[in-house]
């Protein structure tokens, strides 16, 4: 193997798949990064067994080979050289990788390619292609949604339904739902419904940055596998294993009806539960919110947004809202969840929609149909 590349580049191909090293590893080689030749390109590769990565990186390919190395040892030093050429060539026989940029050498061991894991090929099934901006869109609003706790493995996941020209995804740990609808920009002939890792979400996510190409999406779900391709400048690949099981049946947990709806300013509202979550930390981190219809014609409808702690004090912070349908309406929640769901819908206005103070609230953007958040109430003493 002996290979030439830009440093920029190395580093920048090392960071993508680096996302993928293990850190722990029952299989010490899932620690080291896969080096090899492709289409007459060095292609990097690595995976903690649950998610594979892979980037193509420009070179000038002398002689083909394929090698691992240890990712962390191999970045840091990349990343140290200037921003200059980097020659990359195994010295036979004597299993260590010479690489030098300028004065700088190095000699770094290397473990056989044979004992590295196949990185997976997800080569048929349900292909489809989804507009990056949409797809960064979704995965924001619904992939926090999921449960981080290992104790039911299909919450950990995000489901994604691909159905003709649109898709949907969802999330909930058991106290919250979120629920993305979005179009395709390539129809898929057959409907499929698959549970991906939150984790691989939040990966692409990162991933597409603010790249403007397609992302292809590949769906083989009888080999329990997903495949996201994100091209534009270095192309990427992500492959993941779905996790298996049934994802609850959330449309009967979306409340059909409400008795309040308030619409309200997004920027303003999440200034005063931020505030209110500085007293809410110290008592249960609960912030509650009271929906008041306008006491005369002159003035606007407000909500008033608390918290209080024994120990601490309490804060009010009382809200114009835009409108309000119906009666008074009083629902608790917890901070974390409520500021969440506020900082993922960052700008506009969005609805409260509210039954009883026992009953979920339930959150949507005023400009769009196709996003929901239904978070449970925390039980209070009004």
């Amino acid at each position: 193997m002996k290979i030439s590349c830009l440093q920029e580049n190395l580093s920048r191909g090392l960071a993508v798949v680096g996302r993928a090293v293990a850190n722990r590893a029952t299989l010490p080689v899932t620690q080291n990064v896969l080096l090899s030749v492709d289409q007459s390109m060095l292609k990097l590769s690595a995976t903690n067994l649950e998610i594979a990565m892979t980037t193509w990186v420009g070179a000038m390919i002398e002689e083909e080979g394929s090698i691992t190395v240890p990712a962390r040892l191999l970045t840091e030093f990349v990343n140290s050289l200037p921003n200059d050429k980097i020659d990359l060539e195994l010295d036979e026989g004597s299993g260590l990788l010479h690489i030098s940029s300028g004065n700088s050498d190095a000699h770094i061991n290397i473990t056989d390619a044979a004992e590295f894991p196949p990185i997976p090929t997800v080569d048929d099934g349900v292909a489809a292609e989804v507009d990056p901006l949409v797809l960064k869109s979704a995965i924001t609003r619904v992939a926090f949604a999921a449960a981080t706790e290992e104790s039911r493995p299909v919450l950990t996941g995000v489901e994604v339904k691909l159905d003709e020209s649109t898709f949907t995804m969802a999330a909930a740990d058991g106290f919250r739902l979120a629920v993305q609808n979005g179009t395709l920009l390539k129809a898929v002939p057959d409907e499929v419904s698959v549970i991906i890792p939150a984790r691989t979400m939040n990966e692409l996510n990162r991933l597409i940055g603010d790249r403007e190409e397609p992302v292809e999406i590949l769906m083989t779900p009888e080999k329990g596998q997903v495949m996201f391709r994100v091209g534009g400048g270095d192309t990427v690949e992500i492959v993941s294993q779905l996790l298996q099981g049934t994802f609850p049946n959330y449309e009967q947990l979306i409340p059909q009806s409400y008795t309040t709806r308030a619409v309200m300013d997004l920027p303003t509202v999440l200034r005063a539960a931020r505030t209110a979550s500085i007293f809410a930390r110290d008592g249960s981190n609960i912030i509650r919110m009271h929906l008041m219809p306008a006491a005369a014609d002159t003035e606007p409808p407000k909500v008033e947004i608390s918290a209080r702690s024994e120990e601490v004090g309490d804060n009010q912070d009382v809200v114009d809202l835009d409108e309000i349908e119906g009666e008074e309406g009083k629902i608790a929640f917890n901070s974390r969840y409520l500021l969440d769901v506020l900082a993922v819908l960052e700008k506009g206005k969005v609805a409260l929609e509210t039954t009883t103070s026992s009953s979920p609230g339930v959150f949507k953007p005023t400009d769009s149909e196709d996003y929901i958040h239904v978070v449970m109430p925390m039980f209070v003493q009004w």
